[in-house]
């Protein structure tokens, strides 16, 4: 069974079992209808009592999830609040974390930006040797990451390769990805849909009270606080009004940031160069 929203496409393998396909051609930029459908699938997850696992990957091969939207109404996410209390934005976030149904990233393409503090609240990763970047660029555009880079990064890779990764703000490919602990596995490109539904059926396959309290317990050891997760959002919302994040967004808008082409292919290589030409 395949329903379509917006911007996600939920297949229904089986009850136990969902595929969730990103698809807001032709970069899978992440705005605020991206969001509204991951509230409405959630709530839908919530509903369903046979649900075990979810897997997360894109319909478009070279774009996983490419960066956040930066337009007004999705910077409205930053405020306006989602069930949990908490800004829309991190609300997705947060539940998903907590949700009894254990989520899986499947990607293939670039996730950067919001796109790589998706896969970092789901509760695995796993990438394409070959074709998969994972990145954090927001230093290099002028602010630092806000739905959790700063907060779910160094308890997955150590204090040193985190900062490298957000200072940096440079492409990872998914062998370095797994080499740091960004990801479980980078496997073979032809290997990874394989692998990934073999997984996930197994888990499906097993009592839904046991995932809920062994996900809950490792969450309890795992995961940064709420409170610490407020404070990264509410800084980046500050740092959008920083004079030099104003003026490396619009040389971003400048060399094609939204629109396919080399900007959003070499994103974060391009970003050292950046104000080269201003």
């Amino acid at each position: 069974m395949t329903e379509s929203a917006a911007h996600l496409r939920i297949i229904e393998e089986t009850p136990a079992y969902w595929r969730v396909v990103f698809d807001n051609p032709p970069l899978n930029i992440v705005g605020a209808r991206m969001f509204e459908d991951l509230q409405d699938l959630l709530a839908r997850m919530d509903a369903s009592p046979s649900l075990r696992v979810v897997v997360f990957e894109s319909a478009n091969p070279e774009f996983y999830l490419a960066h956040f939207a930066l337009t007004a109404e999705s910077l409205g996410l930053l405020k306006t609040a989602g069930p949990s209390g908490l800004p829309i934005l991190m609300d997705a976030f947060v539940r998903l974390t907590r949700s009894p149904i254990v989520s899986i990233a499947k990607i293939r393409g670039r996730a950067r930006g919001v796109g790589s503090e998706f896969v970092l609240a789901c509760d695995m990763r796993f990438a394409s040797r070959e074709n998969a970047v994972l990145a954090q660029v927001e230093v290099g555009a002028g602010v630092h990451p806000g739905g959790g880079g700063t907060e779910r990064l160094p308890l997955l890779l150590g204090r040193g390769r985190a900062l490298e990764i957000i200072l940096g703000a440079n492409d990872f490919d998914g062998a370095t990805a797994e080499r740091y602990g960004y990801v479980n596995r980078a496997l073979p490109d032809a290997e990874l849909d394989g692998f990934v539904d073999v997984l996930a059926r197994r888990i499906a396959s097993f009592d839904r009270r046991p995932i809920a309290a062994a996900k809950n317990l490792v969450n309890q050891v795992s995961l940064p606080s709420v409170d610490r997760l407020l404070d990264g959002l509410n800084s980046f919302t500050a740092a959008l009004t920083w004079p030099e994040s104003q003026r490396r967004f619009q040389a971003l808008f400048n060399r094609g940031l939204n629109r396919p082409g080399e900007m959003e292919n070499r994103f974060g290589e391009l970003l050292g160069t950046l104000l080269d030409e201003q």
